[in-house]
């Protein structure tokens, strides 16, 4: 009699179309990178346990790293009875999804003990590499695929980042590229913010196409090729060079008041210095001088304004000759007036497309 456990598995597709709890037993270093959105880290190794099993593994084979896991396992399983106990009974009628990198022993295990308990859990085939191929495999698809673009653009401080949120809670189809990428984009974007890797930014870009799936078209702010450290994918940088442009202007105080409203100076100050010195050979000593001097005196003001004048500005106007496509200008002097303009060329652009708004 074989009366071996057969463990429930269950594949991607199916898993997300059931709106599974995902339980992501890889180590915290491994979640932090990158991981199943909305999943629960449980991890059977922490950080330091993983390098552990790891080194064994490599030095002394694969039995004694296996003699090690379950004795971490062993001393832990209380504790993760107790954890996926309770997320059953949070989650009533829910299905949990136990993934690891590519569905080997770290899920298997947890799974198979857990199911020995009592409790209704699966292992997700393949792992969270199977999760990070649909990802993929939907980039791709929007690559082979393109919908039109409506391309935000302007300025440094035009508050084109806070038009397109507004446009978002609105219900309108933008992609927010620095929210996704938890960079505002300037050598100064990621202060204040964790940096993310290209894997996790894909994996919330893919998220927002999810959510954006029945829209013939998108609306993203003009960006770089890069933001931090995530390269955008080539469908969304040809989106912005195709795309319908809408030019946002505003007179220089509007801006350095957004600019000071957006970017925490005073409580990253010594963070905001050093990046700023990322910027001394390509401008001007004397300009350069009194840029730092107006910083160091927390004359914030005077310090973004200079900044704008001297360096953001014609770098920026360059840019903007570039592109072969012409854009609707739009000059605003508050918000809510961009918006609302921002709005009105929107309408105008999707009756000229034929698209219902």
């Amino acid at each position: 009699m074989n009366n071996s456990l057969i463990v429930p598995k269950m594949n991607i597709n199916a898993a997300l179309r059931e709106n599974a709890i995902f339980v992501d037993v890889r180590s915290p270093k491994e979640f932090e990178e990158f991981h199943i959105p909305g999943a629960i880290n449980i991890p059977l190794f922490d950080n330091e346990e993983r390098a552990q099993v790891g080194t064994l593994y490599k030095q002394e084979g694969e039995e004694q790293a296996k003699d090690l896991g379950i004795q971490i396992l062993s001393a832990k399983l209380p504790d993760f009875y107790a954890a996926f106990k309770k997320l059953h009974q949070d989650n009533e009628g829910k299905s949990l999804i136990v993934y690891c990198w590519r569905g080997g022993m770290r899920s298997l295990s947890l799974t198979s003990v857990m199911s020995l308990l009592g409790l209704p859990v699966a292992q997700l085939n393949g792992g969270v590499r199977s999760f990070r191929q649909a990802v993929t495999s939907t980039l791709d698809m929007h690559a082979s695929s393109p919908r039109k673009f409506i391309v935000i653009e302007g300025l440094t401080g035009t508050g084109k980042t806070d038009i397109l949120h507004e446009l978002s809670h609105e219900g309108y189809p933008v992609i927010d590229i620095e929210g996704l990428a938890n960079h505002r984009g300037s050598v100064f974007g990621g202060i204040g913010s964790s940096p993310i890797s290209q894997k996790a930014f894909e994996t919330r870009l893919w998220a927002r196409l999810e959510e954006l799936d029945d829209s013939p078209y998108f609306i993203i702010e003009a960006e770089s090729k890069r933001i931090g450290n995530v390269i955008l994918p080539d469908f969304i940088l040809q989106g912005k060079e195709n795309g319908h442009r809408m030019q946002i202007e505003a007179d220089l105080d509007f801006r350095v008041n957004t600019i000071c409203m957006t970017y925490p100076f005073e409580a990253f100050h010594d963070e905001f210095r050093q990046s700023l010195s990322r910027l001394e050979k390509r401008i001007p000593p004397k300009v350069y001088a009194d840029i730092l001097a107006a910083f160091d005196r927390k004359d914030y003001p005077n310090f973004v304004s200079s900044l704008l004048l001297e360096y953001y500005d014609p770098r920026y106007k360059h840019a903007f000759k570039q592109y072969d496509t012409s854009s609707y200008h739009i000059s605003i002097s508050r918000l809510d007036e961009g918006v609302q303009l921002v709005k009105q060329n929107v309408t105008h652009i999707l009756d000229k497309w034929d698209i219902t708004h």
